[in-house]
């Protein structure tokens, strides 16, 4: 019974000692926490006033412009960036916590967030830049196709854009650290067969287009407008001749006839 007593009252002793050391060291983690918040608030909205003061908003406008970020929701750049800093700053505190509460298992998972916050910042920045240029780009090619009389320009913009994101997506996932070679070959695979699969349906489809242009090049110097010519019976005056066709006025209607007509059909002419 004496022994139990004194196990009893040593483990108690121990307790209250533990407890002692504890006490303090929780209300420093607690005021360090109160001054986190409060550091992180008010840091948080002067660099918020700032930003918005110095227009720094208009660029997240060009941003909310593109039709992909459309989709997301509108993004305001002055309050990402000063969300991002709160945290920031309030992990930072939190580690010093942890630290002083002696969790070190803790203290390095926060730890190792606080040092992965700066690498997510310059990823975000990496993709942003990535999807503005890749939206530059669409607007070129929509804009060349648009001049050239390409139907198919929105299509071709998508693709470019698409390309260009995927590129920067995997260049943001390397500044943050995550592994992205499954990521690289899936997508070189992907690319290879859109464009095998883009060559050979081209070629298929542009063969008469082709022929029409190459028929254009050798009949532009036995041909001209003005001329009186049959084609397979059908007589009539040279009106319009472009790249692909030959137009044709008769005394009942007009016709017009692919380029390659004259290099595999029978014409004759009548005049010069």
């Amino acid at each position: 019974m004496f022994n139990i007593q004194d196990i009893l009252i040593t483990t108690f002793q121990k307790l209250i000692a533990q407890l002692q050391e504890f006490v303090p060291n929780l209300v420093g983690a607690i005021v360090l926490l109160a001054v986190g918040s409060f550091v992180a608030k008010f840091v948080t909205k002067v660099l918020k006033t700032a930003l918005e003061k110095s227009g720094f908003d208009k660029l997240g406008e060009k941003l909310n412009q593109i039709d992909a970020i459309k989709k997301m929701g509108e993004i305001k750049l002055s309050i990402v960036i000063s969300k991002t800093l709160h945290y920031f700053i309030l992990l930072v505190f939190v580690t010093a916590a942890t630290e002083k509460l002696g969790m070190k298992v803790l203290t390095d998972m926060v730890g190792s967030l606080v040092n992965l916050i700066p690498k997510l910042i310059a990823s975000a920045i990496m993709l942003f830049a990535g999807i503005m240029i890749a939206d530059a780009l669409k607007n070129a090619v929509l804009n060349i196709c648009k001049s050239l009389k390409i139907e198919s320009g929105k299509l071709l913009g998508s693709i470019v854009f698409g390309f260009f994101v995927v590129i920067a997506l995997i260049a943001a996932l390397k500044q943050a650290g995550i592994e992205t070679s499954l990521l690289e070959s899936s997508f070189n695979l992907l690319i290879g067969g859109i464009i095998f699969a883009f060559a050979v349906g081209y070629g298929m489809a542009s063969r008469d287009v082709l022929a029409n242009i190459l028929s254009n090049f050798y009949s532009k110097t036995k041909f001209k407008e003005g001329q009186v010519i049959a084609i397979n019976g059908i007589k009539g005056e040279i009106i319009a001749m472009d790249t692909t066709s030959i137009t044709l006025k008769t005394e009942e209607s007009v016709s017009i006839f692919p380029m390659s007509f004259l290099q595999n059909q029978r014409v004759e002419i009548f005049s010069e």
